[in-house]
């Protein structure tokens, strides 16, 4: 107990030892899905849940935030509640002891950067479960656990080891900037890097995102500064068309680029194949996608794979066999076609219009559809506007939908946050479209669209339901 309490630097309220008589099962997890012995992280807690984690014998509960009457009901049942500054510190020490308790014998990856992390981190999995390996990420199609700002990841591993064995490899996305309650988490991305004591890692850009946890380009700089540090000796994938990439000290570097490289421990994409040791290793007619930001992230997966040692035609299947993540330019309808993509940054937003356009046959239109970042502050929100004003072309048509119909309280775009959006496209005489309700906007794509038209979907959880709502429309 009092390591833990070390560890994660935090003060103790209560009894000095676990809780349950046989002490710590070495479990970390939910309170609601915790049992005897085992150790709940939570960024707050009041009595009630205090009282709770008694009612269940776990080992104890640690927490950044004691609320109401938290602590005097520690001190009353003598429960243990460690209190912490750093939750992520206590998350990152969850995730290290369950690998070195459940997997001390797997060989593990880490992801991290702005863009790119969820394809990249998927396709690295689908290689390595293609080739029959038992393998984990926390990244799928259905959902991202990929913020590491809850035991989550910690509970998949020993979840997934207790019921079904041993595991080959770890494959684990770190979001290069987290925060909690507009507080930024430091060192974040180098802290979970390093619990997860990777073999290779792979920084795919460094970008803008998460404004109010960050404010520069710097401060993102900043926070991924460390991660090759925390790789240590292992292989780090760096995305050498990336100025700030370059600049990172990684021990043992990897190097991608979308232009041919001489360097030996490379791989390439010349326009046409994709190159490693000076040979073509695919070409641009067998890749599962084709857009340049997609090509970049088959590029990390091939490093990261050419890097853990596995045999390149067993690489090669696995990236022509491959499907994309849900929302990641993924083709909805042929007539018209229609995208659907999770671009909800700058450059993201950038790359995939920027894409789309190539796809766009002579004298039609391009339809995008963009759903606002609510509840994420003014600043994203101006940067992802600019974007596309940068965008826009003479084949486009504009519509925004505040997505009121389908997003939750944590989600909702305020009225500064839609304004900015009026201002700027106002400003530089761009028509659009705004539509309150999601279904609304896209039922007016839908009847304004030509059938040799594309239709681009984008944006984050304002965007998410879409697919499913186009199906009561076309």
């Amino acid at each position: 107990m009092n390591d833990l309490v070390e560890s994660v630097e935090g003060k103790l309220i209560g009894n000095d030892e676990f809780f349950s008589i046989d002490g710590f099962t070495g479990k970390f997890t939910f309170l609601n899905d915790a049992h005897t012995g085992d150790i709940v992280i939570r960024h707050w807690i009041n009595g009630a849940g205090v009282e709770m984690a008694f009612n269940k014998n776990i080992a104890c509960l640690i927490t950044q935030t004691p609320k109401e009457d938290a602590v005097e009901v520690a001190e009353k049942l003598n429960f243990p509640l460690i209190i912490t500054d750093k939750i992520e510190l206590a998350n990152a020490y969850a995730l290290s002891h369950t690998i070195e308790k459940y997997s001390p014998d797997s060989t593990n990856v880490v992801i991290t950067g702005t863009n790119g992390k969820s394809t990249t981190s998927h396709l690295i999995y689908h290689i390595l479960n293609n080739a029959g390996h038992h393998v984990l990420t926390n990244t799928d199609s259905e959902s991202e656990f990929n913020t590491l700002i809850d035991p989550m990841v910690s509970k998949l591993i020993s979840d997934e080891v207790t019921e079904k064995g041993a595991l080959d490899y770890l494959v684990i996305e770190v979001s290069e900037v987290q925060g909690w309650l507009d507080k930024l988490m430091k060192n974040h991305a180098a802290l979970m890097s390093e619990a997860v004591n990777p073999k290779v890692g792979v920084i795919t850009n460094i970008a803008m995102d998460h404004i109010g946890l960050v404010n520069s380009i710097e401060d993102v700089f900043d926070e991924i500064k460390a991660v090759p540090e925390a790789i240590g000796d292992g292989v780090t994938i760096l995305n050498h068309d990336d100025e700030l990439v370059m600049k990172l000290d990684a021990k043992n570097p990897f190097y991608t680029s979308m232009s041919p490289l001489d360097e030996e421990n490379a791989v390439c994409f010349d326009g046409e194949n994709i190159i490693y040791n000076n040979d073509s290793i695919l070409t641009i007619d067998e890749l599962p996608f084709r857009g340049n930001h997609f090509i970049q992230n088959i590029l990390s997966a091939i490093g990261a794979c050419i890097s853990l040692g596995i045999d390149l035609e067993v690489i090669v299947e696995g990236v022509k066999s491959y499907k994309a993540l849900n929302r990641r330019f993924a083709k909805l309808s042929e007539d018209p076609l229609i995208y659907d993509d999770f671009a909800h940054n700058p450059d993201g937003i950038k790359a995939t219009i920027s894409e789309t356009l190539k796809l766009l046959p002579e004298n039609q239109k391009l339809h995008v559809a963009c759903a606002i970042r609510g509840s994420r502050g003014v600043e994203i929100n101006q940067l992802n506007v600019d974007a596309l004003v940068e965008s826009m072309t003479d084949d486009m048509v504009l519509y925004l939908s505040s997505s009121n119909d389908v997003v939750n309280d944590l989600n909702f775009v305020e009225d500064d946050e839609r304004e900015v959006f009026f201002n700027t496209l106002n400003r530089n005489n761009i028509d659009y479209t705004h539509f309150d309700n999601l279904s609304d906007c896209l039922n007016e794509v839908c009847s304004k669209a030509d059938i040799n038209d594309i239709i681009l979907l984008i944006g984050a959880q304002g965007m998410d339901p879409a697919e499913s709502l186009l199906k009561d429309i076309k």
